[in-house]
């Protein structure tokens, strides 16, 4: 069995937190609030991003965080407007934090005696942090693009050829090869920089280190495991990122995963199944500690329903 884990094609995507399938209603909300924000229908568009952000489990891209505080800019709620700038000067990449100073929705804004906190400083912050590491920014992307482009393409080809065909046998082999690639590159910055968070490297700079880790062999996965346990520590990277290599080491060591983030698919029937789970009926508990959502909504991705007592059946306990 191969084992998928939906994190390698999610977490690419953009979201300010977390991993999980992004419903179609989010983006058809985030155009409507986008149009009407252009026809200047200021406050209809920030109803339209809130029930956007709700659909996405009060998640959102950038390009949507930063229409959504321009949207309440205009109609005069500086709270809300500053929250949502507050995570894209949290989270966004250096281009969308450099929007912010100049645009001019926010004129009101800069009189508030928070501007200079979330916006000035922060901008100040990542010109600086540019210009120290911009250039492994730009190549931290370019591997995460490189390690995302067989992987998008493994559900389709396996549905449209079988997932034991040749089509989808050659683009594993051409996977491995690539990352292969991504690994040397990898290892190089981690060994010379440590494990750089998001304000170095922006959040998808910052994710591409541990994709490229958890898609790695075995002997490595251990190697940095600890390093990015001390990540965690100091706030460079995601414990529920850092859940997904616990639970993939684990099994490698012939152990039982943690947080059933690791799903394998049977090559004869094509069923999924979660692998083998340590203490099943408090992985919600686990879960949620690190912040990832319930495994019963985890599963759906791939058509999936979560059954705690048939999992103890299926192991034996």
């Amino acid at each position: 069995m191969k084992p998928f884990a939906c994190v390698c094609c999610l977490l690419v995507a953009g979201l300010a937190r977390g991993q999980h399938q992004v419903p179609g209603a989010y983006y058809q909300l985030a155009k409507k609030a986008d149009s009407l924000y252009q026809a200047k229908a200021y406050r209809q568009a920030t109803e339209a991003y809130t029930q956007a952000f709700r659909a996405n489990r009060w998640m959102g891209f950038m390009p949507e965080m930063f229409g959504a505080a321009r949207a309440w800019a205009r109609v005069g709620n500086a709270d809300s407007a500053f929250r949502k700038i507050d995570r894209l000067m949290t989270y966004g990449t250096y281009a969308d934090k450099q929007k912010v100073p100049n645009e001019p929705a926010f004129a009101a804004l800069r009189k508030d005696k928070r501007w200079n906190a979330p916006v000035t400083r922060r901008a100040a912050e990542a010109e600086r942090l540019n210009h120290l590491y911009g250039p492994l920014r730009t190549r931290l992307d370019s591997i995460c693009l490189a390690d995302q482009q067989y992987r998008l393409m493994v559900d389709s080809l396996g549905k449209k050829h079988g997932f034991e065909s040749e089509q989808v046998k050659r683009l594993w082999s051409n996977m491995a090869a690539v990352d292969s690639v991504n690994l040397i590159k990898v290892k190089d910055i981690l060994d010379r920089h440590g494990w750089l968070g998001v304000p170095e490297v922006g959040y998808q700079g910052n994710t591409t280190l541990f994709l490229v880790i958890q898609h790695a062999d075995s002997a490595t996965q251990v190697q940095y495991l600890p390093v990015m346990r001390e990540a965690v520590k100091k706030g460079k990277a995601e414990a529920n990122q850092l859940a997904l290599l616990e639970d993939r080491v684990a099994l490698r060591q012939g152990k039982k995963q943690i947080y059933g983030s690791q799903i394998s698919r049977d090559p004869h029937t094509g069923a999924y199944s979660v692998q083998p789970l340590e203490d099943p009926d408090n992985v919600d508990k686990r879960r949620a500690a690190v912040g990832l959502p319930p495994l019963s909504e985890y599963v759906k991705h791939w058509g999936m329903t979560w059954n705690v007592e048939e999992h103890k059946k299926q192991q034996g306990m």
